[in-house]
C-alpha cells in the first residue's frame, strides 16, 4: 500500500502539468474501536471510543499539491457512565478535528507548505524531547500512538534542500496548544495537592502578537545526520499559576508562557545498530514550588533535556532500543518537585512471536527514585486491513512524579482497527 507521501512523487519524467483539478487517489483512512478498563480502586470502564479518520491527497499542477484530512472521535463511556465529572464528559464525549490540511508548492530546491501540518523535528521512544513544534493531546498522557497524539499546527513552512544540506524555516501565527482535558480526568497533568481547585485554562495569548517561529538546519557529514534548531514559541504545555485560595485549598489556573528553545539532534547508522541523540535547552519555563507564599507559586528554571538511545536489530527480527534520559535544572530551586539532576532510562523490545502476532514492551524507569511506567502490548493481523491489540499501562511512584501521579490509573485495554 502506497503512503500519502509516495503519492506526491511524479514518477514520469515526461509528465505534463495538469490542466484541471484532479485528485490522485480515493479517500483513505481508518476506523478504530478502543476500550479500556482502569483496575485501580475504584475499578471502572474508562474508555469506549470509536475513532475514524479520513484523508485525501491530490495535485493542481506538477508543482502544486494538496492534502485534506479530518477525524471524528466518540467515546460512549461518557454517555453510559457518570463516573467522571460533567466537564470531563463534555470535553471527551465527542470531537471533530481537522488533521493535516495544506497546500504544497515546489520550485527547484525550494518547497513551501501552507496550512495545518505536522512539523516533527525529533522522535525518541516513549517521550518527547526535540519534537518541540508539535502540540499534543495529553488527555491520555503519552499513551496514544504518536501519530494520533500529535496535533498539527497552522503554519507557513519553507524548506531548502541542496545535496546533503537542508534548511527548515517555520512561522506559526496562531499557536495550537496542548489539549490537557478538564480537572477530574484520569490523566489531568496537575494532581497535587489533591484538594486543589482549577480555573478554566487561559489561552488569551494565542494570537499573532505571540506567534511562534523557528529555524532548523541539517547536514549529513560522513554518515552522521546532524541538525541544530532554534524555536521561539508560546509554550504548548501549560504552566499552573497559583491565583488564590488557601493553603488547604489552593486555586490554580493553567496559562501559557513564551519560551525559547535551542537544540540539536544526531543519528548515525552503525550497521546492526543506530545511534540517536536529542538535546534541548529551554529558557523561560516556570515550575511549581512547595512554598505557597511564592508569587504565583512558581519559579523560573532554565533546563536542559536530552536523550541518548541505540536501536539494535537482533536475530529473529527483534528490535531493541535502549535510552538514557536526563533533565538538568541550571538554576536549581530546592522547593521544586524534582531533583537538580533527574535521570532515567528506558528499554523497548519489539518482535514477532508468530507469523501474524507481534509483541512489544516498553519500560521507562527513573534512576533517582522508585518510579516507572510499564507498557506491554500484543498485536494481531487478523485479516487484510484488520488489526487487533491488547495491552496494559502501569504506573508507580510518588504523587508528584512524572509517572507516579498516575499510579491509581493502571489500566488494561483492547483495540480493533480497520484501515481502508
Amino acid at each position: 500500500m502506497r503512503s500519502f507521501d509516495d503519492l506526491f512523487e511524479d514518477e514520469s519524467p515526461t509528465a505534463k502539468p495538469l490542466q484541471h483539478f484532479k485528485p490522485t487517489m480515493s479517500w483513505r483512512g481508518f476506523s478504530q474501536f478502543e476500550m479500556a478498563h482502569t483496575y485501580a480502586n475504584p475499578d471502572h470502564l474508562s474508555k469506549m471510543r470509536l475513532r475514524s479518520e479520513l484523508a485525501n491527497v491530490g495535485q493542481l499542477s506538477r508543482n502544486i499539491k494538496w492534502k485534506i484530512s479530518a477525524r471524528i472521535d466518540y467515546d460512549a463511556i461518557h454517555d453510559i457512565s457518570n463516573f467522571y465529572p460533567l466537564a470531563v464528559r463534555e470535553d471527551q464525549r465527542f470531537e471533530f478535528s481537522l488533521r493535516e490540511n495544506y497546500l504544497d508548492i515546489s520550485r527547484g530546491d525550494w518547497d513551501f507548505r501552507l496550512g495545518r501540518q505536522h512539523i516533527i523535528w525529533g522522535e525518541m521512544v516513549g517521550l518527547f524531547f526535540a519534537d518541540v513544534v508539535s502540540a499534543k493531546d495529553t488527555r491520555e498522557f503519552v499513551l496514544q500512538d504518536f501519530d494520533i497524539l500529535r496535533i498539527p499546527q497552522w503554519a507557513v513552512r519553507t524548506e531548502y534542500s541542496k545535496n546533503d544540506f537542508h534548511a527548515d524555516l517555520i512561522w506559526i501565527p496562531f499557536a495550537t496548544l496542548d489539549k490537557i482535558g478538564k480537572p477530574g480526568a484520569e490523566f489531568y497533568p496537575f494532581t497535587y495537592p489533591p484538594n486543589a481547585v482549577f480555573l478554566d485554562e487561559d489561552r488569551s495569548k494565542r494570537n499573532p502578537a505571540n506567534s511562534n517561529y523557528g529555524i532548523r538546519l541539517s547536514q549529513l557529514v560522513s554518515g552522521w545526520d546532524l541538525s541544530a534548531f532554534y524555536y521561539h514559541s508560546l509554550d504548548a504545555a501549560p504552566t499552573f499559576y497559583l491565583v488564590g485560595g488557601t493553603p488547604e485549598q489552593p486555586v490554580f489556573q493553567p496559562r501559557h508562557d513564551k519560551i525559547d528553545q535551542i537544540g540539536w539532534t544526531l543519528t548515525k547508522d552503525l550497521g546492526r545498530a543506530v545511534l540517536k541523540g536529542e538535546f534541548v535547552y529551554t529558557d523561560g519555563r516556570q515550575f511549581n514550588v512547595k512554598r505557597l507564599f511564592q508569587p504565583n507559586g512558581l519559579v523560573r528554571q532554565d533546563v536542559i533535556d536530552y536523550a541518548l538511545g541505540v536501536d539494535f536489530h537482533l536475530p529473529a527480527d527483534v528490535r531493541m532500543n535502549l535510552q538514557f534520559i536526563q533533565r538538568v535544572f541550571l538554576d536549581y530551586d530546592r522547593d521544586i518537585f524534582a531533583d537538580k539532576w533527574e535521570n532515567g532510562a528506558s528499554v523497548f523490545f519489539h518482535g514477532k512471536i508468530l507469523r501474524d502476532i507481534e509483541a512489544q514492551i516498553l519500560l521507562i524507569h527513573s534512576l533517582n527514585r522508585s518510579e516507572w511506567m510499564l507498557r506491554p502490548r500484543l498485536m494481531w493481523s487478523l485479516a487484510r486491513n484488520w488489526r487487533a491489540a491488547i495491552g496494559a499501562d502501569i504506573f508507580d511512584g510518588p504523587a508528584t512524579g512524572l509517572f507516579g501521579r498516575f499510579a491509581n490509573n493502571d489500566r488494561v485495554y483492547t483495540e480493533l482497527r480497520f484501515s481502508f
